[in-house]
């Protein structure tokens, strides 16, 4: 079988240059885990935390070699690493394993949380269960569901309602939905991997794109796309996965080792996540960002629904979506 560049780095960058860790966990069962940011953001400080926590739980049983700065590609080729068995483990949002799981769409609906809260308390319900069963059945196992905090509008200007953003050429996340949303506002969608955002918007490829605050600054866009417009129309569900055939080669203990580390370790993303999104909004500020609220929120929610309406029929029905809606 050919091996693919990204596959090649998957087992030459996961090496002890990039590694810390004790010497208890050097003799652990190695473990590549892709992560998408750099050692400063919570997308790979939650996996340094994870592998301390197993150095304590599960002394010399594992060996996590964490890859930053999306040198393993992006979510599309992370997840498809996972499958192929060359990386172990990564963190991934839900809209980039849309194409293994389109059910998993549900929680990218625009509108349809108030808030962490509400996102948090579905995914604890019989959905979260449903949706790991799905996942698992492709590929990916999931212990537990992340927040990376809601997507806003990112351009050079203020676009600020939603005849504002049409015929505006906007790069989108790898997902139907995400097209189908901004397609239902008269803008021209293009798919981009997020490691080749920065470079499209620069070049005028793209005019805007959307993004969670932390995010935004991870990937130094600001300094591209310096206008952040608080639009909040989806809160971006993520996962924490693993690939299912090294999880089926784990003795139940370590299954359960791995998976008490993640619980905890998501509990630690979460607080992460809201002092980056504080700390990211300072700095870009401080370097020419700008952040404006969103006008014509009925607008917005108009074409929000619409997009409830056409992926209905896949995602359960509209009764379904509207008891979510309505859920506390």
């Amino acid at each position: 079988m050919l091996i693919t560049r990204r596959q090649f780095a998957a087992s030459s960058l996961a090496a002890p240059a990039i590694l810390k860790g004790s010497l208890a966990s050097a003799a652990g069962r190695p473990v590549t885990v892709a992560s998408l940011l750099g050692e400063d953001k919570p997308e790979t400080k939650v996996w340094r935390r994870i592998a301390d926590i197993l150095n304590r739980t599960a002394p010399g049983r594992f060996d996590l070699r964490i890859v930053p700065n999306a040198a393993l590609g992006g979510e599309k080729e992370v997840a498809e690493g996972l499958r192929v068995g060359s990386i172990q483990a990564a963190l991934s949002t839900v809209s980039s394993l849309s194409a293994w799981v389109p059910a998993g769409q549900i929680l990218d609906l625009p509108f349809l949380f108030r808030d962490r809260g509400h996102l948090a308390r579905t995914l604890a319900g019989p959905l979260g269960d449903a949706l790991k069963e799905l996942y698992q059945a492709q590929g990916f196992v999931v212990p537990g569901f992340i927040n990376y905090g809601a997507r806003h509008l990112l351009a050079k200007e203020p676009l600020t309602t939603p005849g504002s953003v049409r015929g505006k050429r906007i790069r989108v996340i790898q997902s139907p939905l995400h097209t189908a949303l901004w397609s239902s506002f008269g803008a021209h969608p293009t798919p981009i991997p997020i490691p080749e955002t920065y470079n499209a918007l620069k070049t005028g490829v793209v005019d805007c794109m959307d993004l969670t605050k932390s995010a935004y600054v991870g990937f130094r866009l600001h300094e591209v796309v310096p206008v952040l417009i608080e639009t909040g129309h989806i809160w971006a569900s993520g996962v924490v996965m693993f690939a299912a055939p090294f999880w089926r080669s784990l003795a139940p203990q370590d299954r359960e080792a791995l998976t008490a580390a993640v619980t905890e370790g998501i509990a630690y993303f979460d607080e992460l996540m809201l002092a980056d999104e504080e700390a990211s909004m300072a700095r870009a500020r401080a370097e020419g960002g700008k952040v404006v609220s969103a006008d014509d929120r009925p607008g917005w929610q108009d074409g929000a629904r619409k997009v409830w309406e056409s992926f209905a029929p896949q995602l359960g029905g509209m009764s379904g979506i509207e008891a979510i809606a309505q859920s506390r």
